[in-house]
């Protein structure tokens, strides 16, 4: 079953989509049917007549004629004109990938991947940074790339679900994944081609693994284990600063002392992990989960002003205690049933964070922001600026 869409010949209005699966025929006779023609030719928006059915592709734009020859749409065509300025047009455009038509939306390429190349270039309402020369006769903006590759891209820009053909070489979307700057699904496609290859090893790193990569890196090298199973690694005591370990698996691993300065651990997991007295000076750990971790004694004040960001970051049932915190980022952030007493606090932001529960004796709350924040049942006993003393609370 196929799903393809159809234009008169030299339109671009009005166009059906359908789903079939047969001979060319079925698909004549559907194309009669809809447009109330007598359809005996199909061509692709290139112009080549179509006689064989294995020849059309999902997704793929194709035009019925009556017997005449192809007509070419053009820009300076009446009906493109009316195509823009129709109602709800400006959301669908046409992409040219390599030669290849791709009708797509404005929502698509923007919505999924906000900060890639195709969302940047889609954003505006008009796209109006494209050059005109880089468009093609029938009006659709030219990429100068795969289409092979670029067609599994724009389906998981659709539904968001990474599906290749047999027929396709992950390595290839992989690039074009690196040219586009849809960095989400990089990580997926790297685990399909080290599968492929034989090269996936789904057991823990150790301490003698982080160790040997440590040392064996130039100091001016980025040193990435981006997705990598550490779970319960020891990694205690040891200079980490600067590392990529954005999406890591560090359950229930034992960073204690540990310098984690101006780390990534975006999306991190390191629920249940030992943080004890480690140093977090700038580290961004956007959206990380750490459940029921240990972070007592930590140290997050850059003295310099680069604020640790753990915007959205799961801290449920965490034990904080002690830690230094001055202007951290914890922006709608989960500390439910949080222990956070004797916590340096000043300048945190704390709006629309969950602290249900939470306790936060004796710590200094001085110009924090707490502004939508959860504090049911919270517990405020010795603080250095009480909550109905301080003015500077927001």
């Amino acid at each position: 079953m196929k799903r393809v869409v159809l234009f008169k010949n030299g339109s671009q209005m009005d166009g059906k989509v359908v789903l079939w699966s047969g001979c060319l025929k079925d698909l004549l006779s559907i194309a009669s049917t809809k447009f109330q023609i007598t359809a005996k030719r199909l061509f692709t928006s290139q112009g080549g007549e179509i006689d064989d059915p294995s020849l059309i592709k999902n997704e793929e734009i194709l035009y019925v004629s009556e017997g005449e020859p192809f007509k070419a749409f053009s820009e300076s065509s009446p009906q493109f004109s009316l195509l823009r300025q129709s109602p709800g047009s400006q959301d669908w455009v046409f992409l040219n990938v390599g030669g290849q038509l791709f009708a797509t939306t404005r929502s698509t390429l923007v919505t999924k991947e906000p900060t890639s190349m195709l969302a940047r270039m889609f954003s505006a309402p008009d796209g109006s940074f494209m050059s005109p020369s880089a468009v093609d006769f029938q009006g659709a903006f030219l990429i100068d790339r795969s289409p092979v590759y670029f067609e599994p891209l724009l389906n998981y820009l659709r539904h968001g679900q990474l599906i290749l053909d047999k027929n396709v070489n992950p390595a290839g979307v992989l690039e074009e994944a690196k040219f586009f700057g849809i960095e989400s699904v990089t990580l997926t496609l790297e685990t399909i081609i080290q599968e492929e290859q034989g090269l996936t090893d789904h057991s823990a790193l150790s301490r003698r693994d982080v160790i040997t990569s440590l040392v064996s890196t130039s100091h001016v090298s980025e040193l990435r284990f981006q997705g990598v199973n550490l779970e319960g690694a020891d990694l205690s005591k040891l200079d980490l600063r600067h590392i990529n370990f954005k999406y890591a698996n560090l359950r229930n691993s034992t960073l204690k002392w540990a310098n984690l300065s101006f780390c990534c651990l975006e999306r991190a997991d390191l629920s249940h992990a030992n943080l004890e007295g480690a140093v977090l000076l700038g580290v961004k750990m956007l959206c990380a989960n750490l459940e029921g971790a240990i972070l007592q004694g930590c140290n997050m004040e850059d003295p310099a002003g680069c604020r640790a960001n753990m915007e959205g970051v799961n801290l449920k049932g965490a034990n904080l205690e002690g830690s230094q915190m001055a202007g951290v980022n914890l922006r709608v952030a989960t500390l439910k049933n949080a222990n956070l007493q004797n916590c340096d606090l000043r300048g945190a932001v704390l709006a629309g964070a969950d602290l249900e529960n939470c306790d936060l004796s004796g710590s200094d709350l001085h110009e924090a922001n707490l502004r939508g924040a959860n504090l049911k049942d919270a517990a405020f006993e010795l603080m250095l600026t009480p909550l109905h003393m301080s003015q500077a609370i927001r």
